[in-house]
């Protein structure tokens, strides 16, 4: 476990369930939401512009849903009602994100006022809808992390944010691993990280989650979560989440 400072999560053990989406369409929000009534995801990513994102933050609000800012540069807004300015911008970064799969390593200098001003219309869109400031963020394909949007200072200093994910020595070539620690540095010399993330599909070897949980028991690990994904949605709808997590606490997000 790397040691803490300032930035990071003051918390000896525990377990983030973050299901991310909430608010693309009205499937995915419901189902979400009985996650979260369950008691088998602790927190949500919440994006703007999308289809259901009034109807989920309504939701958020009436039933004290612990949403974040799931920030979308990659996936078309779907709201019925999206500024053309907006929409023009985002398009700009779409082209250039799936133009190569190393786009988001690099900083491209042109686009920095797009990158800039589609992240604070979503900061500000997520205030619009729901009161209040994002305390976490994430990134719809973790493009929170893409060169421009880290290395421009977009993401609000102090704000708890998705690390990149956690792997063992030997799943990665020390290229890309030392290439992640390099972002993973950047991010806590102002945002909180947790010290683990993980996905959690695969679901099979059982091992690995098994391990993952384990990690918890000491150290502030989060898990993301697609319920729109049928064997995740089972997975966490079924009962087989808690005879995982046992007596691990789990965490509303990132309020510790």
């Amino acid at each position: 476990m790397r040691q803490r400072d300032q930035q990071t999560l003051p918390a000896n053990g525990v377990l983030i369930i973050n299901a991310d989406d909430w608010g693309i369409d009205s499937e995915t929000t419901d189902r979400i939401f009985e996650c979260v009534r369950l008691g088998s995801v602790s927190s949500a990513s919440a994006m703007v512009f999308m289809a259901d994102s009034q109807r989920a933050a309504d939701l958020a609000r009436e039933y004290g849903v612990d949403v974040g800012l799931h920030l979308n540069v990659t996936a078309p807004f779907t709201s019925p009602r999206i500024p053309a300015e907006l929409m023009q911008h985002q398009q700009v970064l779409m082209r250039f994100l799936r133009g190569s799969r190393f786009a988001k390593t690099l900083f491209h200098p042109a686009l920095h006022g797009s990158f800039k001003y589609v992240v604070a219309a979503q900061l500000e869109e997520f205030r619009r809808l729901l009161g209040v400031e994002p305390k976490h963020i994430d990134g719809h394909h973790h493009m929170h992390l893409c060169a421009n949007i880290l290395f421009g200072g977009l993401l609000p200093a102090g704000t708890a944010t998705r690390r990149n994910f956690s792997f063992q020595a030997g799943e990665k070539s020390i290229t890309n691993r030392l290439f992640r620690k390099l972002i993973d540095d950047k991010l806590v010399k102002k945002h909180r990280v947790s010290d683990y993330f993980f996905s959690l599909a695969p679901l099979k070897p059982t091992d690995r989650l098994q391990r993952i949980v384990s990690l918890a028991k000491q150290s502030v690990v989060e898990v993301e979560t697609h319920p729109a994904n049928p064997e995740e949605y089972r997975f966490l709808t079924d009962g087989r989440i808690f005879d995982l997590i046992g007596d691990v606490p789990v965490a509303s997000g990132y309020q510790l």
